[in-house]
């Protein structure tokens, strides 16, 4: 479940996620993050919010 920046509302389920290579931290191993796609049902907006990280 994410939170709209703007209101706040509780959103349950994503429009869209995909999977992205992050940035390397200083010992150089990526993270594999999964990126979801939501749309605030009160104020109509639409934001990311990281799922999920994952070292790769």
């Amino acid at each position: 479940m994410a939170d709209c920046p703007k209101c706040g509302t509780g959103v349950s389920t994503p429009r869209k996620s995909w999977k992205m290579a992050g940035r390397p931290d200083k010992k150089g191993k990526r993270m594999q993050l999964e990126i979801g796609l939501f749309d605030c049902p009160k104020c109509k907006k639409s934001f990311r919010v990281v799922l999920s990280k994952k070292k790769i």
